[in-house]
């Protein structure tokens, strides 16, 4: 082959690509712009230190906080667990940073304490008072993290549902380490945003909700397609990536946690296991109460809300909230 056939061949494959990479962006912007069009916000904003955090405000009594987990927004806690709390607390579900509407935490931080720090700062802007904070799967974390330096705003009492809160075994998803890297965040997530199907969506959301059925009108409501963003992606991979060694970090201050916990685990949750987490958790806090839900799988705020909210009252009643 010639120089001038390789580099004729060079340039034909350099083209091929920038086309392709074209038409991934493309498809990517679109699918994005009509998931905001379809899922526009359903709260307010407050901005912090110049990032804005969307969150919801509904009822009335003493202040409960609402943190979702993973790959999640604000809308998997007001699809049913939220109503059903308005009669007797001030309820506020948050997007944690990067997720929903609220912005990413500048210079692509992701860690636990970080996000923690913004929340309690948007509660104390919009005059939340000793709340009750309850946090699901890795928004358990974040909710641990927070009662953990309390400094900004302590809460009154945590519940945590199906939290990952000490280490574990083995490997994250290979998923989240191709993510929550850079080359990925690059070259792999935005094919998911342009590409991935609804079939696989649901399989996932099932998968998530197993063994007990999704909800019907859930993945309409929650909007699949506002977690597929670019944004999105890239920081819920950097987030579960970085968990871990938070997590050990973490372990050694549970003895001195003195705030009252309520901890509620499904006994067939595979996501976030509770003979790894929960269950050895309530054997090191000081002021705990668990509630195991048998044949519960990861997601009991939606397959078991009412044990979520004896949870939820019972911390109230032990932190003598009206």
């Amino acid at each position: 082959m010639t120089l001038k056939t390789l580099a004729i061949s060079i340039l034909i494959a350099a083209l091929a690509v920038a086309g392709f990479g074209l038409f991934v962006n493309h498809r990517a912007n679109a699918r994005e712009a009509a998931a905001l069009a379809s899922h526009p916000p359903s709260g307010q904003f407050v901005t912090i230190d110049g990032s804005r955090v969307h969150y919801e405000i509904k009822g009335t009594g003493p202040d409960l906080i609402l943190v979702h987990g993973a790959l999640g927004n604000l809308r998997d806690m007001t699809f049913d667990l939220l109503p059903k709390l308005t009669d007797r607390y001030r309820v506020i579900a948050f997007d944690r940073p990067g997720f929903g509407y609220s912005d990413p935490l500048p210079n692509g931080e992701v860690s636990l304490h970080a996000q923690a720090q913004i929340l309690a700062a948007a509660a104390k802007d919009i005059g939340v008072t000793n709340p009750i904070v309850l946090g699901h799967s890795y928004g358990g974390a974040v909710v641990m993290d927070w009662a953990l330096h309390p400094d900004i705003m302590p809460p009154a009492a945590i519940v945590l549902v199906s939290a990952p809160t000490l280490p574990w075994p083995g490997t994250i998803d290979i998923l989240y380490r191709v993510t929550g890297n850079p080359v990925g965040a690059a070259l792999v997530v935005p094919l998911i945003t342009a590409f991935v199907t609804d079939d696989y969506l649901h399989k996932s959301v099932t998968g998530i909700f197993a063994p007990s059925p999704v909800p019907g009108g859930y993945e309409t409501f929650v909007g699949s397609g506002l977690t597929l963003r670019r944004t999105s992606l890239a920081t819920n991979g950097k987030q579960v990536n970085s968990l871990y060694d938070q997590v050990v970090a973490m372990k050694p201050l549970y003895p001195t946690l003195t705030v009252p916990v309520e901890l509620v685990h499904g006994d067939i949750d595979t996501s976030v296991p509770l003979k790894i987490h929960a269950e050895p958790l309530s054997k090191i806090l000081p002021n705990v109460t668990l509630t195991v839900i048998p044949g519960a799988g990861h997601m009991p705020h939606h397959s078991d809300v009412q044990v979520i909210i004896a949870a939820i009252d019972r911390a109230a009643k032990r932190v003598h909230l009206p």
